[in-house]
């Protein structure tokens, strides 16, 4: 029986993990959850689940903690208490965006197993990541469900052997389109995705292609292979959830129904493997997989990501804030479609400074880039 976290329990990522977790009671047992702004669903999750611990916002109703039976950790500091609690075997962390930073790196402090769904933390944070697994030997299981594929098909292998790692991407809704009928893209068609159920900000992030430049820069720290061994394919089925290719020409691929529960499963019952909710895996019925090259002069979220990753410093997290900024304001109406991509570039031509391998100094650069984007934002 595993004593599992789930940080952002009603966000996209939590609410499957929840379903894992409640489909295998003999394997699981929920310590404690988090949640920001969906008060009510954290409350409803707290009466089906009983926790030993919550973390929300201050302000949370007394009524909705089981008679003290639940104790509180108020704010974004108890949701850092919630990540290092000592009672705690696994931790999914699916906050979403920079903010998931902070309580993963309470939780490396803490040697805790950590499935993470967070690209943006890996991104922004790999020095100070690398420091807290050297120091404290704690373990990040990738949850997103390309990280995860190419763990699966480098497990047991020889690292050295790789001759280089194969992302897919859905493309989302706008891979055919012209440049001037992105320019055109509504919120509601953004946020619309042909395949997976996502948050808001991922499912905008699959249409613009920023999704996958974070995770080339993810793939390149996580498994320490250079970006220019890293390719994107375009595969709009998302059934081939990435590949490794090996030295001898073999190519490995992880298939599977395009379904979050699987990949979330596999990192908290790692290294073993039990039934799933999962639908099986129908190849005949699919009838053909499709792939196209991502092009990184059309795909500009690909060619910037390459470019900070051979830059390195503070670029990669200033690819995320930039993104983050003017995602949010695309959603506000203040911006285009088309804005994000030049509002990201805009700031990757800013001289970004070098952070320190500590919380402060990350946040402090994010922070710098932020202000950039807003400034262009300001502009358009």
């Amino acid at each position: 029986m595993k004593n599992v976290v789930v940080l952002g329990s009603t966000g996209s990522i939590g609410t499957q993990a929840l379903e894992v977790i409640k489909s295998h009671p003999e394997q699981f047992r929920l310590l404690g959850i988090s949640g920001k702004r969906r008060t009510e669903l954290l409350a409803e999750q707290i009466r089906s689940f009983r926790p030993s611990y919550v973390a929300g916002p201050e302000a949370f109703p007394e009524e909705f903690l089981l008679n003290g039976a639940c104790r509180f950790l108020p704010g974004e500091e108890g949701v850092c208490l919630l990540a290092s609690l000592e009672e705690a075997d696994i931790v999914v962390n699916g906050i979403s965006g920079f903010s998931a930073l902070a309580p993963l790196s309470e939780s490396l402090k803490k040697g805790k197993t950590v499935a993470l769904a967070n690209k943006e933390s890996i991104v922004c944070g790999k020095p100070l990541i690398r420091e807290l697994l050297d120091a404290y030997g704690g373990t990040i299981l990738p949850v997103d469900s390309e990280q995860s594929a190419i763990f699966q098909c480098m497990n047991g292998e020889k690292k050295e052997q790789i001759r280089r790692l194969i992302l897919t991407a859905s493309g989302g809704r706008f891979f055919r389109c012209t440049w001037d009928e992105l320019k055109k893209v509504t919120v509601e068609q953004a946020l619309s995705h042909p395949t997976w159920s996502m948050g808001s900000k991922i499912t905008i992030d699959s249409s613009t292609l920023f999704n996958k430049g974070l995770e080339i820069m993810e793939a390149a720290y996580l498994f320490d292979i250079p970006g220019e061994r890293i390719d994107v394919l375009i595969h709009p089925q998302s059934i081939v959830h990435s590949m490794v290719e090996y030295e001898d020409g073999t190519v490995f691929a992880d298939m599977s129904t395009p379904d979050m529960r699987l990949p979330i499963q596999y990192a908290m019952t790692y290294p073993d493997r039990i039934p799933s909710l999962c639908r099986t895996l129908d190849l005949a019925g699919i009838a053909e997989l499709m792939f196209f090259r991502a092009d990184p002069a059309r795909y500009p979220a690909i060619r910037m990501a390459y470019e900070c990753l051979r830059r390195g410093g503070g670029y990669p997290t200033a690819y995320n804030a930039a993104n983050e900024a003017a995602v949010a304001a695309f959603v506000q109406g203040r911006i285009l479609f088309t804005d994000i991509y030049d509002t990201v570039d805009a700031v990757l031509q800013r001289e970004i400074p070098r952070p320190e391998p500590d919380l402060k100094s990350i946040c402090e650069c994010d922070r710098v880039a932020r202000e950039f984007a807003e400034s262009f934002i300001g502009s358009v």
